[in-house]
């Protein structure tokens, strides 16, 4: 049994703060500096954390290494099952043809690949993070970005910039949920104080995923699309969390902000790109970049057939109709199981254990919910994926030798990936369960006054260690609501601005740059990723932190609900 402790070194919450940060200095030194491999990286982090909570908060051995173990566990299921099975499903629209239909059909609303990756990585994205969450988005927009001719490097460091303002929401208001149930503050307050800090960046991202596909040139030429689709964006979300309801607040912003921008694109004269052609990779192919992409590699040798298409003939409204297919098919069955009577029978076979041999006691000595192990085996984003996988295979004419090989390849693929994420999990958990996490949180409480301007920070450092909104809510939700008793300010917009931080620390989570990496077959180059990532998740984040401490001030207290 194990007792969380503050400050173990010397009774001093600095220097034990110091000695917790040294996991998370550790990751990033190696990924950023060092530049070793993603699943080196969260191996040495996980090394250092396990260290840390044994020599100096005094873990013992058995309970650092179980919370490790129940940490890699919660990393293969659900979050390995998810992107694997997101990437399985691409494999077969490849192997099939279907995917160049689909590059096709997206070149016909604009064959601009800057209005492109707005509707793809921003609109679809947030769309896909409000039913799925989980590194779905990512996957997926990354290959879809493919499809129409981006290269790698860039498909996935836009899916990753935009898979942002999504997150303080979704999957259908979770990360929002959590936290009122770990801060006792209601769901509808924390909603609408959110709603109206995450619009303000909501409106920069379009701006920002174009400046990243183009440069200023693309900013100039496509800035009015780019920053209609803000506007709406942030609009609906804002209208929809304050006034509507929060679960259903990325859902309304994705669908007015991707028809805002198919408006404005088929009443404005498309500007030719062009250096578009620069953005398709080596040869003309679409993902030919050193080490190809995930469709390239998973898909060969398989024999994936079914009806191919011709790629020489105009693509039929069958063909297209069943290119989309598989993402209809996604979108729907997560909308379905979020039906109450869909929602209780998918539940019912959901497992709730405690962690064999793991006993965890809170600050407090009371007994903790980290120890508890939650198997949805019918709930989770996975296994829905792989039923939306089951469809395809019947609409694509995939047999199941043939998708069973390609389920086998796309894990094979992907096996750097699923060991960093593992890793990584497992590093997060030890974190939280030994209390280095708590340290870092109320060392950083200390600062008085001025935590309004630091509070985004421990959301956004939560989020770039777990991957999570709703898990960074979770370790810090109820320290920004201490913390505020502590300063004097107001509870619900610090719990809010954890979520809200928490956002812009996406990009550079461990978790996202692996599955974008893998998805799009750079494993292994998720430090240069985290390089082009770290600066924008900086800038991105001083914006939050002037925002919130704005709000704090009688300069914009008017915005607080």
């Amino acid at each position: 049994m194990y007792r969380q402790v503050l400050d173990p070194v010397a009774g001093s919450l600095s220097w034990s703060a110091l000695l917790a940060s040294l996991p998370i200095l550790a990751l990033f030194t190696l990924l950023g500096l060092v530049r070793a491999k993603a699943w080196v990286a969260a191996a040495g982090g996980l090394a250092v954390a396990l260290l840390v909570a044994i020599a100096a908060y005094e873990m013992p051995v058995d309970q650092a290494l179980l919370t490790a173990t129940q940490g890699g566990a919660f990393g293969l299921f659900p979050l390995a099952w998810t992107f694997t099975t997101a990437i399985w499903i691409y494999t077969m629209t490849v192997g099939t043809g279907h995917f160049d239909v689909l590059r096709r059909s997206f070149a016909q609303v604009s064959d601009d690949r800057r209005i492109q990756a707005i509707v793809i990585a921003f609109c679809f994205g947030s769309l896909l993070e409000a039913l799925a969450g989980q590194g779905t988005p990512v996957a997926i927009t990354s290959v879809m970005l493919l499809a129409v001719g981006f290269r790698p490097v860039l498909a996935a460091s836009t899916a990753l910039v935009a898979n942002t303002v999504p997150a303080a929401f979704g999957p259908l208001g979770l990360p929002i949920t959590t936290l009122a149930k770990v801060t006792g503050l209601p769901a509808d307050d924390l909603g609408a104080m959110a709603g109206r800090q995450v619009p303000i960046l909501a409106v920069a991202i379009p701006l920002l995923v174009v400046l990243i596909v183009d440069g200023r040139r693309g900013v100039r030429e496509q800035w009015w699309p780019a920053l209609a689709c803000g506007l709406s964006f942030g609009f609906a979300q804002f209208a929809t969390s304050n006034y509507l309801a929060v679960a259903l607040a990325d859902i309304v912003a994705a669908l007015v902000s991707v028809g805002v921008v198919t408006l404005l694109v088929r009443r404005r004269p498309a500007i030719r790109h062009a250096a578009a052609p620069a953005l398709v990779g080596r040869g003309g192919s679409v993902g030919g970049s050193v080490g190809g992409s995930v469709g390239d590699s998973a898909v060969d040798g398989l024999g994936i057939g079914g009806p191919a298409v011709d790629a020489a003939a105009p693509d039929s409204r069958a063909d297209v109709l069943r290119a989309y297919a598989p993402y209809a098919a996604i979108v729907a069955i997560f909308t379905l199981s979020q039906w109450g009577p869909v929602t209780r029978a998918l539940d019912s076979a959901t497992a709730t254990f405690g962690w064999p041999g793991l006993h965890l006691l809170t600050l407090a000595g009371k007994p903790s919910s980290l120890s508890t192990y939650k198997l949805n085996l019918l709930l989770a984003p996975g296994s829905l994926l792989f039923l939306a996988g089951l469809i395809t295979m019947a609409v694509l004419r995939v047999s199941p030798a043939q998708a069973v090989r390609a389920y086998g390849r796309a894990v094979l693929q992907l096996r750097w990936a699923i060991l960093t994420v593992t890793g990584l999990l497992a590093l997060s958990f030890v974190m939280n369960a030994s209390g280095q996490a708590a340290t870092l949180g109320h060392w950083m409480s200390g600062a008085g006054g001025l935590f309004a301007v630091l509070s985004p920070i421990l959301g956004w450092l939560g989020v770039a260690l777990t991957g999570s909104d709703t898990s960074s809510n979770s370790l810090f939700g109820a320290l920004q609501v201490s913390a505020a008793g502590q300063t004097g300010l107001d509870p619900t917009l610090l719990a809010a601005a954890n979520a809200s931080g928490g956002v812009v620390g996406k990009m550079i989570s461990l978790q996202n740059l692996t599955i974008s990496a893998g998805a799009v077959g750079l494993v292994g180059r998720e430090g240069d990723l985290f390089r082009r990532m770290f600066g924008w998740s900086l800038v991105l984040l001083s914006g939050m932190c002037l925002i919130v401490g704005l709000q704090a001030t009688p300069v914009l207290s008017w915005m607080t609900p």
